[in-house]
């Protein structure tokens, strides 16, 4: 399939400025692509990863990716899609952070291969040194605010009372439009893409680079993702999901993925891998017919987990996810294990309890509530329910001492299938 082709089955295209004329021109040779981000964060999050994986799309069909980081416009602020002024952030910390997301980029462009290597630009290198007076005389006389104030990130600003919208995010579409005029005089960039709400934006600038240059550009945006259910895509109890494992471990990463609702697993396997259509529609069909398989699941979960964290991280994750199923224990790391506490009822107690002769296993499950009394708890250890650190116990006179104990200070107990409680010694 050509890179339209592919888009088009994978529901990413929302709006083509002219899909016949961008098939055609990208049918006589690579195209130079770019998407921008405003660097307001020291990590991406996975809502920024449907424009920046449609780039690698196009970059694994021989075109020529050009992510661009908004050392100037991320100064402003895009109006598109909010409803009150952002936070405007230093120079130095706009910088921290590109510098921070050159990593994460590193992880879905490439930025090595000899043929068509990804580049990484900074608007603020052609945008810091030019003057007021230069900018109005020669981009702003291009536009007139009757267009401006007519585009929808505009319009609805201007339209809360409240809120409204300051000159500083009104000039933020002349900045967007000089990234692309400037990018198509330097690079030779033919193509514009990024979400639905940037459409406004994007038309500027193909219109200011045909007026300055004679040039026909293309624009290409995607769909703005929301869940089935109506809920914001990437976004949690805990807040977005973010691609940095300091911010969102590795564990709850895999975990967002996995627990993606039955509706939208189909959909987002098309939008996130890298999966073929074959791949896909097999996944579909098993999912359709025993859904409660979770294979679909497992498969996007899988995709994502090795694309932002590698191969290595998904199985330690993989596995940690068995645990609270009864999985094998040797092998996980103390940081993943601590994810795992998180999602189960703790109880302390003093480590000194498991000096010496250790702490008998009766009351050890009683002082985790998992049994109501001795008694109780003989009764389940006898019946085979009792398990300390996935594995079943079965000897009433037990003592559990320090030697039990998980990276020096846990113990895993489980009653039954899926009753967990943890001890932790203080």
């Amino acid at each position: 399939m050509s890179i339209l082709d592919e888009l088009t089955w994978r529901g990413l295209i929302n709006d083509c400025t002219d899909s016949e004329a961008l098939t055609e021109r990208s049918n006589k040779g690579p195209i130079v692509l770019y998407c921008g981000f405003d660097p307001t964060s020291d990590s991406l999050h996975v809502g920024n990863l449907v424009p920046l994986i449609a780039l690698r799309r196009f970059q694994d069909q021989g075109h020529i990716p050009v992510a661009l980081a908004g050392g100037a416009t991320g100064a402003i602020g895009d109006p598109s899609g909010k409803s009150t002024e952002r936070t405007l952030l230093t120079r130095e910390t706009l910088q921290e952070n590109i510098a921070a997301v050159k990593t994460q980029l590193g992880k879905l462009l490439d930025f090595n291969t000899s043929s068509n290597p990804a580049r990484l630009l900074d608007n603020a290198d052609w945008t810091e040194n030019v003057t007021l007076l230069d900018f109005l005389r020669d981009i702003g006389k291009h536009f007139t605010v009757n267009n401006m104030v007519a585009k929808e990130s505009v319009r609805a600003r201007m339209e809360d009372r409240d809120a409204g919208i300051s000159y500083t995010e009104f000039s933020y579409m002349l900045l967007q439009a000089f990234d692309f005029y400037h990018l198509k005089k330097e690079h030779e960039c033919d193509l514009q893409i990024g979400g639905s709400d940037q459409w406004g934006n994007i038309t500027a600038g193909i219109e200011l680079t045909r007026r300055k240059l004679n040039a026909t550009v293309f624009g290409l945006t995607l769909p703005l993702i929301t869940n089935t259910d109506g809920t914001k895509f990437g976004k949690t109890e805990a807040g977005a999901v973010w691609l940095d494992s300091a911010r969102t471990s590795i564990y709850k990463f895999y975990q967002f993925w996995i627990r993606i609702d039955d509706r939208d697993v189909i959909r987002y396997l098309k939008y996130f891998t890298f999966l073929s259509r074959d791949q896909i529609s097999e996944l579909e069909k098993s999912h359709e017919e025993n859904p409660g398989a979770r294979e679909a699941h497992t498969a996007l979960a899988v995709a994502m987990t090795d694309l932002i964290h590698g191969e290595n991280a998904t199985k330690e994750t993989q596995q940690a996810s068995q645990i609270l199923f009864g999985g094998d224990l040797e092998g996980i790391g103390e940081n993943t294990f601590n994810e795992i506490v998180g999602e189960v009822p703790t109880v302390e107690i003093e480590k000194s309890k498991l000096e010496g002769d250790g702490m008998p296993i009766l009351e050890l499950f009683v002082t985790s509530g998992l049994c109501q009394s001795n008694g109780q708890a003989r009764k389940d250890l006898q019946g085979g329910g009792l398990n300390l650190n996935n594995e079943r116990q079965s000897d009433p006179q037990a003592k559990i001492t320090t030697e039990a104990l998980l990276f020096g200070k846990h113990l895993l107990l489980r009653k039954g299938k899926r009753n967990y409680t943890v001890i932790s010694t203080v």
